[in-house]
């Protein structure tokens, strides 16, 4: 298996964050015909969220493509509990919920803002490969510790 070079500085971000809060207002062009923010939408919202969550921590697409190793989606689950509508304003709520060797589980509660109500749950499954091979690498423990996961 490869192993990146962990060599890399640490960003001098604030203290160790577990839960992001991704804000957003639903927009026309996300609805399906139903007038409800349609499935996918709600896939990429946690992808976004997962994205900035990373960033805030210190590991932007850039510092990942730097080291040459990253995350990349095994797989996806989403419970969708009531649909999201127009002008909708909705936070998702994400977090790493655990780290293993060569892969991490991520969560998301997507919330409706004026109420609190639960809109959807998901999880991703992510593995940390080497990018230009595509081959599982290890995490190093400075990617973890930058999300609060202590090994």
């Amino acid at each position: 298996m490869n192993q990146p070079n962990a060599n890399l500085s640490d960003n001098d971000s604030e203290a160790l964050r577990s839960e992001y809060l991704h804000r957003l207002t639903v927009e026309a062009e996300a609805l399906d015909e139903m007038n409800h923010v349609n499935n996918l939408v709600f896939l990429q919202w946690c992808l976004k969220s997962a994205g900035a969550h990373s960033k805030s921590v210190g590991w932007s697409s850039d510092r990942y493509r730097e080291l040459g190793f990253g995350f990349i989606v095994r797989s996806h689950k989403i419970k969708y509990k009531i649909p999201a509508l127009l002008g909708d304003e909705v936070v998702v709520k994400t977090w790493v919920a655990g780290m293993e060797r060569f892969s991490s589980k991520r969560r998301y509660h997507v919330i409706r803002q004026r109420d609190g109500r639960r809109l959807a749950e998901a999880e991703t499954n992510w593995v940390f490969v080497n990018l230009d091979s595509g081959e599982l690498a290890e995490i190093p423990e400075l990617v973890a510790t930058a999300f609060g996961i202590q090994r």
